[in-house]
């Protein structure tokens, strides 16, 4: 029996390993099979250290097999990050089961919400659509919209959280290839997909990485199982470590500066004159947090 897993592991931690081995309790999988983000993440940023310190750390971590997710997907959409990584598991045509995180404790209502999203009803379409006439942000409208459609307020908030978007979204993949494998959803344990803040031995990946953007690294070792954190130290000590996206800031801002909007306008996900204001904004302004934030709209989010 083969266990399926999709992660960025940026880096490997406690909360990780915890996934890890509460997912194997409860399939009674013999191996696990790991579809890892590579060197780029789904926010299109850098991971901290390079995809083979990555994997070396999955194995150590208890993973069996690691299978890079193509940067196609790594640094798509959450749709087109989890249609690619079931794609893979499910071509391989061993995998049982596929587990991921999810801040919602009832695998049942994130199906009822995949359905919805991956059948598209009439109705729902309509709602869709009266709701993004509102001026709303597409992924508020697509949540209000589903709580119409279901008139039931349970449901708020599920699609609003990082963790639930990715359920739904590996629920539909798997719906979409009519797949055989099983999905296994593991709630979320003391801290949260964002939490920046240190939570004790079980912190997210967003707070470990803040810590080394700080360079307080006081709880790193806490935070961190053993071997992931000795690789983490030697790769620091070695150089061999992106601190943030701001390092490459000035390469980043170069290349749009003196690409056509043309050029701009052939990049994936640019459309309806986002080119225009990509080229405006890199005109103008000197750091790539600044960009985003004059660039980013209702319609285009920040994510």
């Amino acid at each position: 029996m083969v266990l399926g897993i999709v992660a960025e592991y940026n880096p490997f931690h406690n909360g990780h390993l915890y996934h890890i081995l509460k997912s194997k309790e409860l399939t009674n999988d013999d191996y696990t099979i790991a579809v890892l983000g590579g060197n780029f993440t789904q926010r299109g940023e850098c991971s901290i250290v390079d995809k083979w310190t990555k994997a070396e750390m999955a194995i150590n971590g208890g993973i069996d097999l690691v299978i890079e997710l193509p940067t196609l997907y790594s640094v798509s959409s959450a749709e087109n990050f989890a249609d690619g990584a079931i794609k893979i598991l499910n071509s391989l045509k061993i995998v049982n089961h596929v587990s991921f995180g999810s801040e919602c404790e009832n695998l049942n209502k994130l199906n009822i919400i995949a359905n919805i999203l991956h059948e598209e009803p009439k109705e729902f379409k309509t709602l869709l659509s009266e709701e993004l006439s509102k001026g709303l942000s597409f992924p508020k409208a697509r949540e209000n919209a589903v709580i119409n459609y279901l008139k039931d307020n349970s449901y708020l908030n599920i699609l609003s959280e990082p963790n639930n978007i990715l359920a739904i979204e590996y629920l539909k993949s798997l719906k979409k290839h009519r797949s055989k494998i099983i999905p296994v959803s593991i709630p979320r344990k003391n801290s949260g997909h964002l939490n920046t803040d240190y939570t004790g031995t079980i912190s997210s990946s967003t707070a470990i990485r803040n810590m080394l953007k700080t360079g307080n690294t006081k709880n790193l070792k806490d935070a961190l199982t053993p071997s992931s954190y000795t690789i983490l130290k030697d790769e620091i000590n070695n150089g061999h470590f992106v601190r943030d996206f701001s390092e490459f800031e000035k390469i980043i801002m170069y290349n749009l500066r003196v690409k056509d909007i043309s050029d701009i306008k052939k990049m994936p996900d640019v459309s309806e004159g986002l080119e225009n204001a990509i080229k405006k904004a890199a005109l103008s302004c000197n750091t790539i947090d600044e960009f985003i934030n004059i660039v980013s709209t209702k319609r285009y989010t920040r994510n």
